[in-house]
């Protein structure tokens, strides 16, 4: 079948041949490239949104004052978060950010409607709390609740026929006041101890927490211990 693609007399497969299909084994092939084009822009808009949200961690912190901390996510646990700790005399948070542009942002309890579709960003906010809150914990020996926090970066409207349960919901340059609406919750030391026990590695990368617990135990034996709440509202 493969000679009749050749003059009669000339042999089937011609000179070189063997050779064209070397090299050209090597070629990347139409759709690798589009794949790898695309993983390219998925990568360039990952660093862009993460440049954004530490733009706007920095932000924050000039809002909020000297008593809060915020650190980023990401940078404490190595893993992909787009949101960010706030420890302070409020409590401690965690805020996902989340772009939305000109587009109305509408919310019935849970249920958020953002240009016809429903991401799942109440869900997610809540994942991103709980997983701190278990690490944190974990390390402690106590419990160290995180309230989970969604906050809108954009002009659009945001209506509620409901609020989600558990969750602070917010426009992004309405957080700082939000933040310190809640009051005084924790003493400038407690702020502090869970400070440092955010930045420790051993509460993001070790199972049991050892002699970290003990470190963050600063009260005497029989006192009170974590999160300090004496002489404090709830």
């Amino acid at each position: 079948m493969t000679e009749m693609l050749y003059r009669s007399g000339q042999e089937s497969q011609p000179g070189g041949f063997d050779e064209r299909i070397t090299a050209d084994a090597g070629r990347t092939s139409p759709i690798e490239w589009v794949r790898s084009r695309r993983a390219e822009r998925g990568l360039r808009r990952e660093e862009a949104a993460h440049s954004r949200l530490y733009r706007r961690i920095g932000n924050l912190i000039g809002h909020l004052g000297d008593e809060w901390h915020v650190l980023d996510l990401r940078e404490l646990s190595g893993d992909e978060h787009d949101s960010f700790l706030a420890v302070g005399p409020g409590g401690v948070f965690a805020v996902t950010v989340k772009d939305h542009g000109r587009s109305r942002v509408s919310f019935a309890g849970d249920v958020v409607q953002i240009d016809g579709k429903r991401p799942k960003y109440v869900e997610e906010a809540r994942r991103e709390a709980r997983s701190a809150a278990e690490s944190l914990s974990r390390s402690a020996g106590v419990s160290i609740p995180v309230m989970p926090v969604l906050a809108f970066a954009g002009s659009g409207k945001i209506s509620f026929y409901g609020v989600p349960k558990g969750c602070l919901v917010t426009a992004y340059h309405e957080l700082p006041r939000i933040l310190n609406a809640r009051g005084t919750r924790l003493t400038v030391e407690t702020v502090d101890k869970v400070f440092a026990l955010a930045t420790h590695p051993a509460t993001w990368f070790t199972a049991d927490y050892g002699q970290l617990a003990e470190d963050y135990r600063w009260y005497p034996d029989g006192e009170h211990v974590g999160t300090d709440k004496r002489g404090h509202a709830e």
